[in-house]
C-alpha cells in the first residue's frame, strides 16, 4: 500500500527534474525567486504573463517554439553549435525554464540579475555558417527568437491551456504579447509587436530568410532521448499538439501541418494530458510559489523550512 501511494510523488518528483533539474522543482534558481528582492518584478502579479507562464501548456508551447525558432539556419547555428543539446537535452531545458520563471516570477532585481546572466551567455555564441556571420546578441536575431517563442507559448495557451477569457477578457492575447516584450527588451532586442495581430505580421516578414528544419531535428525534437516508456508516451501527446500549433508562416519549414490544418483529435489527447498533471502537480508551479511567498501572496513553500533548518 505504501509503495502505491507513492507513485504520485514519484511521478512529481521524475518531473520536476526534467524541467528544472531538481526533483524538488526548486533548484537555487527557483529558491531565488523568494530570497532575493522584496518587491514586484517585471509583471503583474496574477496578471496575464503569470498565468500563461504558470500554465502547464507551456510544455505544449516549448516544443513548437523549438520548432519554429529552428527554421531560422542563423538562430539553428547558434544552437547546434554552442550547445550540448544532442549530449544533454534536459540540462538545456533547464536552463530555458531558467530564464523564464525567473523573468516571468522573480523581483525587479532578481530578474534584471537574470538578463544580466543570460547577455554575458550570449555575447560568446558567435561563428559562421555557410559563410554568414550570426551572433546570439545580434538584436535582429534576438528578436526573431522572441517572435517565434511568444507566438508558440500564446498559440499553446489558447489551444490547450487554461481559457483566461473570462479573467482577462477578449484582449488578453494582445496584452500577452505587449506585455512579454519587456522580457526581450531588457536582453537588448527593440521594435517588438504589441498585439498579436502585429506578431503574426511580424513573423511573417522573416519568411525570406527562413529554411527547413533538418531532418535529423525534427526526429530529436519528435523523440528526445533518455525518455522511459511512460514519459515517452506523455511527450509523443504533447508533440503532436506542437506540430498543429506551429505559426501557419513557419509550418513548412519545420516538416508540420502547423495551425489551422486540423489536429483536433491531438490537441484534445494534449488537454487531457495536462488536465492530469495539473491535478498531480497543484495549482501552482515551485516558481510561483516561491514569488507568491516574497509577495506575501501564499504560504512558505514546502523547501523554506528545509533552509531555515
Amino acid at each position: 500500500m505504501r509503495a502505491l501511494t507513492s507513485l504520485p510523488e514519484m511521478a512529481r518528483e521524475a518531473f520536476r527534474a526534467r524541467v528544472s533539474g531538481d526533483p524538488t522543482g526548486a533548484p537555487d534558481w527557483v529558491r531565488d525567486i523568494a530570497r532575493v528582492g522584496s518587491g514586484l518584478g517585471w509583471f503583474e502579479p496574477d496578471g496575464v504573463v503569470w498565468r500563461v507562464h504558470g500554465d502547464l501548456s507551456t510544455l505544449v508551447g516549448g516544443v513548437a517554439a523549438l520548432l519554429g525558432q529552428a527554421a531560422h539556419p542563423l538562430a539553428l547555428a547558434g544552437v547546434q553549435q554552442h550547445s550540448a543539446y544532442r549530449e544533454d537535452p534536459w540540462k538545456r531545458l533547464a536552463g530555458t525554464a531558467r530564464w523564464l520563471v525567473v523573468s516571468t516570477f522573480g523581483s525587479e532585481e532578481l530578474a534584471e540579475r537574470e538578463a544580466a546572466r543570460v547577455r554575458g551567455m550570449h555575447a560568446t555564441v558567435r561563428g559562421r555558417v555557410r559563410g554568414r556571420p550570426y551572433s546570439a546578441s545580434d538584436p535582429d536575431l534576438l528578436r526573431w527568437v522572441h517572435l517565434a517563442f511568444t507566438d508558440a507559448f500564446l498559440a499553446a495557451q489558447q489551444a490547450v491551456g487554461t481559457d483566461l477569457t473570462a479573467r482577462f477578457g477578449r484582449g488578453w492575447p494582445d496584452v500577452y504579447v505587449r506585455d512579454w516584450a519587456r522580457s526581450a527588451e531588457q536582453l537588448g532586442t527593440t521594435d517588438l509587436p504589441r498585439s498579436a495581430a502585429e506578431l503574426a505580421e511580424a513573423l511573417a516578414a522573416y519568411r525570406p530568410q527562413l529554411a527547413p528544419v533538418p531532418d535529423s531535428l525534427r526526429a530529436f525534437l519528435a523523440a528526445p532521448p533518455g525518455l522511459s516508456t511512460p514519459e515517452r508516451v506523455f511527450y509523443r501527446g504533447l508533440s503532436g499538439a506542437a506540430a498543429h500549433l506551429v505559426s501557419p508562416t513557419l509550418a513548412g519549414c519545420a516538416g508540420v501541418p502547423g495551425r489551422g490544418r486540423g489536429g483536433a483529435p491531438q490537441i484534445a489527447v494534449a488537454r487531457a494530458q495536462l488536465r492530469g498533471l495539473r491535478l498531480a502537480l497543484g495549482s501552482h508551479s515551485p516558481s510561483e510559489e516561491a514569488a507568491r511567498w516574497r509577495l506575501g501572496m501564499g504560504p512558505a513553500p514546502a523547501w523554506a523550512d528545509e533552509d531555515a533548518a
